[in-house]
């Protein structure tokens, strides 16, 4: 359809996602069409969806409200619609009119298929099967493990080097910088991205402390942890 080009795949450990890449734009004029990609999906039986927005520079109140009416029925079938790799003029309009209330949006794919395959109760620090393929067919998720826990030699051990211990002076988290207070959170869970750590800024640990995505997007080139590979590597230093 003019204005409006949208494909579809199945993604996840289980292929039991359907990824909707659309481009162009979702207004007046297209969104019966973009209702109709979705509706056909459901009628297959398929309710975990990803919405692929990297491609589409405009959507209306119209193009937000096919999303939002369809969201009820999705998750009384058990399942969910997340809404992926928004441009940063999209978003501004979709945080504006508060949809970000009722859906949820990620950095990039891999991120709301890890949603979807934990959700299941899969565990995807394990499992080789779960992959993504973009359409170039050359790139791989590779879900990476958080570091176990390792345990201390007790007194005596043999041949090992015993740390004196050393605890950390509790800080009210309320009142760190916002760069702290965005490397707390990625520590305490490094694959989340920006989307994600603006939800966690403004909870009542951290003050409720609101701030723009676009904000946090530059805080974290500032910081180079702008990648979800750099958030692991500095969650692995700590």
């Amino acid at each position: 359809m003019e204005g409006i080009q949208v494909s579809k795949s199945r993604v996840g450990a289980r292929r039991d996602i359907a990824l909707i890449r659309v481009k162009g734009y979702i207004d007046t004029q297209t969104c019966g069409y973009m209702l109709h990609e979705i509706t056909e999906v459901m009628n297959e039986g398929v309710y975990h969806i990803i919405v692929d927005m990297s491609q589409v520079h405009y959507v209306s109140s119209a193009g937000w409200g096919v999303f939002v009416g369809e969201i009820k029925g999705i998750r009384e079938n058990g399942g969910d619609l997340k809404i992926v790799q928004m441009l940063p003029e999209v978003y501004e309009i979709f945080e504006m009119l508060e949809f970000n209330r009722i859906l949820d949006c990620y950095d990039s794919i891999e991120e709301a298929i890890d949603d979807f395959d934990i959700s299941i109760g899969l565990d995807i620090t394990k499992s080789e099967s779960r992959s993504y393929r973009p359409e170039n067919g050359n790139s791989q998720l590779e879900a990476v493990a958080p570091p176990k826990p390792t345990t201390r030699p007790r007194d005596g051990q043999a041949g090992k080097f015993r740390r004196a211990a050393f605890s950390k002076p509790k800080v009210d988290e309320k009142l760190l910088p916002l760069s702290e207070k965005i490397k707390t959170i990625i520590i305490d869970d490094p694959r989340q991205g920006a989307w994600k750590i603006k939800k966690a800024l403004n909870t009542e640990r951290f003050g409720n402390t609101r701030v723009s995505v676009f904000k946090i997007y530059r805080l974290l080139r500032k910081l180079n942890l702008d990648t979800k590979e750099k958030r692991f590597r500095f969650y692995r230093s700590r």
